[in-house]
């Protein structure tokens, strides 16, 4: 190469540049200041015309030649060497990155001249130290309609969304659509969100897919790659929704589990659960049912559900499994009379109470006289293990049942005790926000037995869509996460970072509000009985003309039996 002085009105453009698009009137400001200045600091690159001229052709410099003819120089430096192999396709691409980045349509261009010109993907890739993806990207602009490239050309182009949608539609949609949105004298500008919206089509991602690649050649699903999208996700999709849909299904049916369902999802997205069924947002049961569906997205998503028990017949010969041999019943007279069996119930009811104030009783059979209490007859529990939503609430016989031998003897060890309270506990004591709900209870009970550690990671998209932004936010303290501008990527980016550790919000928390503890016992106070001297003398006169002893006693006298009978 040899400088020489040229002045620059002699200069003939190249009509095989490669920035085509005109650049902002900002920077050609700032490059006339600069020339005006100090002059051209990097000499433009030129070569001999070819073409059996006598003159130069600018391989890099426009630029710097056409604010040096604005700025009045007679003369500028110039380079002068030999026309490469290429045709000073690759330096001049390199010399107008460096300067100033080439629009993606004039990286296209250029990148398809060096293609043109024999050159590999992964060679200019090397060359311009780009990744290859970048490349491969840049070339899908060879599907859009050259009426739209000569209009991007311009300077107006559409978000990156937009251009994957629209260099992912077919040419002869794009010139229709382009019909309806071309630019006009009195708007210029395109709308490429109308242009976008016109050639969308519903894609259906590979990542959510459950089904593997023999069933989805079975329905004939042929995966497109999107380079548009992250280099570190999955991102092959088919527009055939059908079919995607259609494999989904299979391999549900094939992949049901046991009391399992497919159902359909609402018009949120929401599974549509059978009739009177209670979904389960906690850990399921063996005796769940689980249901799966759809979403919006066309993923597989299962949830948990529970049925309510059947009602038990009543009358009707299952209540009289005596009558079905057709022999008459004889109503006779019985022993007792039904007045009789109520005095009964009376004697009986406080000779127990007697019993149970003062009588020694070892540990292990007052916790099992405690499962009895809650097996009798008079006692039903809106249980928060089973459904109670419409058949009222259930017995609690079952854990009873077990601490009696085969004899009908209460006769039982220890390990199974424990089993049975510990049964009994979990049907009786409910934390579920419906009628079931065992109040501040059964939060100390949490909070006593270490509940707290007991609970699921909470860092789900399902449970942080229920919080509130300031509450979203606070629940970033103690991470590496920062509060985005808009709620949904703050969720999201809470959601991935939980994957990896256990997030329980502080209002799961089992310890109970001060307040409302001390509201409970307040109200659960033992009040003293108030003397009511016309019961007694009531009670007296029933005790002279009856003959029978009076088994009343007060709260004090019954905690004066029961420390009797401790010690």
């Amino acid at each position: 190469m040899e400088i020489k002085l040229i002045d620059p009105r002699s200069l003939v453009e190249n009509p095989d540049r490669a920035r085509r698009t005109r650049s902002s009137p900002q920077s050609d400001a700032l490059l006339l200041a600069t020339i005006r200045a100090v002059g051209i600091v990097q000499p433009p690159v030129v070569a001999p015309q070819t073409d059996g001229g006598n003159g130069y052709v600018i391989h890099s410099g426009h630029r710097r030649v056409r604010q040096a003819i604005v700025a009045g120089l007679e003369e500028i430096a110039v380079l002068v060497g030999e026309p490469a192999e290429d045709g000073g396709a690759l330096r001049s691409m390199v010399e107008n990155i460096a300067r100033e980045n080439l629009n993606p349509v004039d990286q296209w261009r250029a990148i398809e001249r060096l293609v043109a010109l024999g050159w590999t993907e992964e060679a200019i890739a090397v060359a311009l130290a780009l990744p290859i993806r970048q490349i491969r990207k840049l070339r899908l602009l060879a599907n859009v309609l050259p009426a739209m490239l000569d209009h991007m050309a311009k300077g107006d182009m559409p978000n990156e969304g937009q251009l994957r949608t629209i260099a992912s539609a077919a040419l002869d949609e794009q010139k229709e659509v382009w019909k309806k949105h071309k630019p006009s004298k009195a708007d210029p500008q395109v709308s490429w969100w109308s242009v976008a919206q016109g050639l969308q089509k519903t894609r259906m991602y590979a990542r959510d897919a459950s089904f593997d690649d023999d069933l989805a050649q079975a329905y004939g699903i042929a995966w497109v790659e999107d380079l548009f999208a992250p280099a570190d996700e999955d991102s092959r999709y088919t527009t055939d929704v059908e079919a995607f849909l259609g494999a989904q299904q299979e391999w549900m049916t094939a992949n049901l589990p046991k009391r399992g369902s497919i159902v359909e999802a609402g018009q949120w997205g929401e599974p549509k659960l059978p009739p009177k069924a209670e979904r389960v947002y906690g850990k399921a049961s063996k005796s769940d049912h689980t249901a799966m569906y759809l979403d919006r997205d066309g993923k597989v998503q299962s949830v948990a559900y529970r049925m309510p028990e059947a009602k038990k017949p009543r009358g009707g010969k299952d209540a009289h499994p005596g009558s079905d041999d057709g022999a008459p019943i004889v109503n006779t007279r019985p022993d007792v009379t039904r007045k009789g069996m109520e005095m009964i119930g009376d004697l009986r009811t406080d000779a127990l109470h007697e019993a149970l104030s003062r009588a020694p009783i070892e540990d292990d059979t007052l916790m099992a006289l405690l499962v009895l209490a809650f097996a009798g007859q008079n006692v039903s529990v809106a249980s928060g293990k089973r459904d109670v939503s419409f058949y009222g609430a259930v017995g609690l016989g079952e854990h009873a049942a077990r601490l009696f031998d085969q004899d009908g003897k209460l006769e039982f060890d220890m390990e199974t005790l424990r089993i049975a309270v510990r049964s009994l506990l979990v049907d009786v004591l409910s934390c579920r926000e419906n009628r079931s709900d065992s109040g501040v209870v059964a939060r100390v009970a949490g909070n006593i037995i270490g509940a707290d550690n007991f609970l699921p990671n909470m860092g789900t998209d399902e449970f942080l869509s229920c919080l509130s932004r300031p509450a979203l936010e606070a629940s970033c303290k103690g991470t590496s996460i920062l509060p985005r501008q808009r709620v949904k990527d703050t969720r999201a980016a809470l959601v991935e970072h939980f994957q990896a550790e256990r997030f329980v919000h502080q209002a799961a928390l089992f310890a109970p509000d001060p307040e409302k503890l001390s509201a409970w016992l307040r109200k659960n106070e033992v009040a003293e009985e108030p003397e009511d001297e016309g019961a007694s003398e009531h009670a007296a006169l029933e005790d002279d003309t009856s003959g029978e002893p009076v088994h009343g006693h007060n709260a004090d006298d019954y905690e004066a039996g029961f420390r009797e009978a401790a010690e």
